[in-house]
């Protein structure tokens, strides 16, 4: 059963609190989480649902900053709740707040549109951070997730490392001239960039990324110039074919 807070009547000098809908079908769960939320002075609790359907139908009514999404819930699942809420809500966020650490949950979850995946062991202090984060435009994974996508990371890098160039198009000229005019011939960017491994630069710009770190953090982790590092992160998605920081540092449970 859905419940839905009273409005806050804080003074309007106040800087705005990050506006928070929980998700979970465990209403003790529910309840102690807007506890610990209510009580940081930065952060208000809109609203708690049991299921997916109510979190869709609370999120579309009350437009939070944040939902707490759990995964495993009835009448409608957390990913797939988190799929309608991204679509339908771009300037909400979804962190998922589960017990199952599966690679595929954290790949759809990820592919959903989630920003942060964190397990329900999380200390206190992890979830206000993450809620934080997260309401930046942060990333965020539990470091339990963060060691295992690292792991398949450099499985993968040393698998790409070791496979010879692929052999170039038969007729390369014949498909740019087959291209609309202005777009670029299909082979030209997969011929250039599938088969390039990461350089030990880019493996640890990826590692920081898995991490949550923004591009002024890994400038200043790694001793670069901020611009640098963008560029950085804008190969590494390049390579691996990856359209958001997230799914950057998750992509490679799918391999």
């Amino acid at each position: 059963m859905s419940t839905i807070a009273e409005p806050s009547s804080s003074s309007s000098q106040a800087a705005p609190k990050i506006r928070v809908l929980i998700a979970d079908d465990q209403a003790l769960i529910r309840r102690g989480m807007a506890m610990l939320l209510d009580a940081a002075p930065d952060i208000e609790v809109l609203g708690q649902a049991a299921d997916g359907v109510e979190a869709v139908e609370l999120a579309r009514r009350l437009l939070p900053d944040v939902v707490l999404m759990d995964l495993h819930m009835p009448r409608k699942g957390g990913v797939l709740a988190t799929r309608e809420i991204s679509a339908a809500l771009p300037h909400t966020r979804v962190m998922v707040l589960t017990t199952f650490d599966r690679d595929d949950l954290v790949f759809d979850a990820v592919r959903a549109g989630a920003q942060a995946y964190l397990l329900k062991d999380a200390s206190e202090e992890e979830v206000l951070d993450t809620v934080r984060a997260v309401h930046r435009g942060e990333s965020r994974l539990t470091p339990q997730i963060a060691r295992k996508v690292m792991d398949q990371f450099r499985l993968l890098a040393d698998r790409v490392a070791q496979e010879p160039p692929s052999p170039p198009a038969p007729d390369p000229r014949a498909a740019a001239q087959a291209a609309a005019p202005g777009e670029p011939s299909p082979s030209d960017s997969m011929m250039t960039m599938a088969t390039k491994p990461l350089t030990e630069r880019e493996a640890a710009v990826l590692e920081l990324i898995a991490k949550g770190y923004g591009n002024r953090q890994i400038a200043t982790a790694l001793n670069l110039a901020e611009g640098t590092a963008k560029n950085h992160v804008s190969r590494i998605m390049q390579k691996l074919h990856a359209n958001t920081r997230t799914e950057l540092a998750v992509l490679v449970l799918k391999k």
